[in-house]
């Protein structure tokens, strides 16, 4: 099995933890292809910011060689795996999704911690969209910047932890998911501050693109996510994105 990860920003250091840690959950057999996208911002921090990263994201799976048989969309709260399920024929797993749905096995209801506050809405919308949200109980932020989370590990878990906290004594949560694909390795560290299970969307991706895989299962084609119909582009693919 061979599964392409996708790194939603630039930043080649974010596409190596991310990688590393998809590395680590995979499964003996399953080879692990982390990708960074040819365009793009360096740390994916809002809505222009996302959506330019959604382009840049299927972009780059599309120019992909190949073979796989499953793509994980590393970034939280970020647009485009619609795009993707329309353009690829395997199974594509978006790690907000699949932390949130590891997290309803897990308790009653659960927060998302992530990185600053004006990202708290585009996680809000993605779980609205992907209906996770009636067992949300918060999405909070830790107010450090993405990059910053890789700076300085010890600060980071200090301010997830402290958020996470707040999460289970405060707003009734009783999982809580890690809400950005820069706070991979820290689930551990931040179960142990907080006394719940602390789920990572990058290893939660990957186990269950695994499992889709396993179980021979792939997108619908019937409506939503058929492939896009034939037409001209006009100017497209634009220079940086060749």
């Amino acid at each position: 099995m061979r599964i392409l990860v996708v790194n939603v920003n630039t930043s080649r250091s974010v596409t190596e933890a991310i990688g590393a840690q998809a590395a680590g959950a995979a499964a003996p057999g399953t080879g692990i292809v982390p990708l960074t996208p040819a365009f793009g911002p360096e740390s994916v921090e809002g809505n222009y910011e996302s959506y330019l990263a959604a382009v840049a994201v299927m972009e780059t799976v599309r120019a992909h060689p190949g073979p796989f048989d499953a793509v994980i969309q590393a970034g939280y709260g970020e647009h485009g795996r619609e795009g993707l399920q329309e353009l690829l024929d395997v199974p594509v797993v978006d790690i907000t999704e699949a932390a949130a749905g590891t997290a309803l096995f897990l308790g009653r209801s659960y927060s998302v911690v992530t990185s600053l506050d004006r990202t708290v809405p585009l996680i809000e919308e993605r779980l609205r969209a992907a209906g996770l949200s009636e067992r949300c109980a918060s999405v909070r932020a830790s107010g450090l910047p993405v990059l910053e989370l890789e700076r300085d590990a010890a600060a980071a878990v200090d301010a997830v932890a402290e958020q996470a906290a707040r999460a289970v004594a405060r707003d009734g949560a009783e999982v809580v998911c890690l809400g950005c694909g820069g706070m991979a390795g820290l689930a551990a560290r931040v179960g142990e501050r907080t006394g719940v299970p602390v789920v990572d969307g990058v290893t939660a991706a990957v186990k269950t693109a695994e499992s889709l895989v396993s179980l021979g299962l792939s997108t619908s084609k019937v409506r939503t996510y058929a492939p896009p119909r034939p037409k001209r582009f006009l100017n497209w693919p634009p220079p940086q994105a060749r």
